[in-house]
């Protein structure tokens, strides 16, 4: 079932008092180099680093005691990992996530910090979805997709309605919204968002050049799977394919695609820390690389940047910096 602006309103009085209500941050500097009005929503900055605690914590808590007291099981490269554990903890329920072995240290710590199991796979060889179904017959758990789940896309969905309500108190409203894309279910959530309440909202997607699964899916009207596995800088944003769910609402929502090259995306993050002075790894900056690059044209429009997550390690950090 499609969720609805009214799931997301729900899912906003769920998250209250454990997400974080981000900051959303205008940039003169910004400004100044695209000829646009532009702000920051710092999702970097949310509880475990990331987006996905909304959504993860929606999710648990729309289950019943029982449900929960199955266990949770997930499988994520690492940002979903850290929300789920972190959600799972706060509820006192087990929770197994399901992450490829090349995953970046700082996620893996940050989910086995938070008391969450991992089970290690192989993205090139092995089939993460067959090792978590199995989990789930095996164990009862309840299985909490990453993307291609309502309750998820509504609480990401919150993200949208946080940047509608605070453009409106200072009497604005975005020309686009730009967000980091891998199954599709932030920009889902959040177009949800916008076209009720500010339909005028254009929201792009925003991907890694070789991952872009969801713009050329978009483009052609059906789902299109990507030809790799691996090999991104961007390791949030490497799902195979856009998740039905979220794709059938980016379509109706009018979503479009944007791509960057790794080399865009480690920019963007040397602009975020040294300019903005804000940490982001390469997929949560990917949006900004749309901004920096020209891809997306700002100039006299009002754009609100998504940066999704800021889980990275220190030698890609220093690789961003010295590139």
């Amino acid at each position: 079932m499609t969720p609805t602006i009214e799931d997301i309103r729900r899912a906003a009085e769920r998250i209250a008092g454990e997400a974080v209500r981000t900051p959303l941050l205008a940039s003169a500097a910004l400004d100044a180099l695209t000829g646009g009005h532009i702000y920051l929503k710092c999702e970097n900055l949310q509880r475990t680093g990331s987006f996905k605690f909304r959504g993860a914590y929606n999710a648990l808590a729309s289950l019943s005691e029982e449900q929960r007291a199955h266990g949770i099981v997930a499988s994520s490269s690492g940002n979903h990992a850290q929300g789920i554990a972190e959600a799972a903890r706060l509820f006192g329920v087990p929770a197994t996530i399901v992450m490829p072995g090349d995953a970046p240290a700082a996620k893996r710590e940050g989910t086995t910090r938070r008391g969450a199991n991992i089970v290690a796979y192989d993205r090139a060889t092995d089939d993460r979805d067959a090792i978590t179904a199995s989990i789930v017959a095996e164990t009862g758990a309840e299985l909490v997709h990453a993307y291609n789940d309502r309750r998820v896309i509504a609480g990401q969905g919150t993200i949208g309605l946080e940047i509608a309500d605070e453009l409106a108190a200072r009497g604005e409203h975005a020309d686009l919204v730009i967000a980091p894309c891998g199954g599709g279910g932030l920009s889902a959530g959040i177009g949800i968002a916008m076209a009720a309440e500010s339909p005028e909202t254009q929201v792009y997607l925003a991907e890694p050049e070789g991952f872009d699964d969801y713009g050329r899916s978009l483009a052609s009207g059906s789902i299109t799977r990507n030809a790799r596995t691996g090999g991104s800088v961007c390791d949030a944003l490497m799902a195979p394919q856009p998740g039905a769910l979220g794709f059938a609402i980016n379509r109706e929502t009018g979503a479009r695609g944007v791509a960057v090259s790794d080399a865009e995306a480690l920019a963007a993050v040397a602009y975020a820390f040294r300019t903005l002075k804000l940490v982001v790894e390469p997929g949560g900056a990917v949006a900004l690389a749309g901004l920096l690059s020209g891809r997306v044209d700002a100039h006299g429009k009002t754009v609100v940047i998504v940066l999704s997550g800021g889980n990275i390690d220190p030698d890609i950090l220093e690789r961003a910096l010295a590139a």
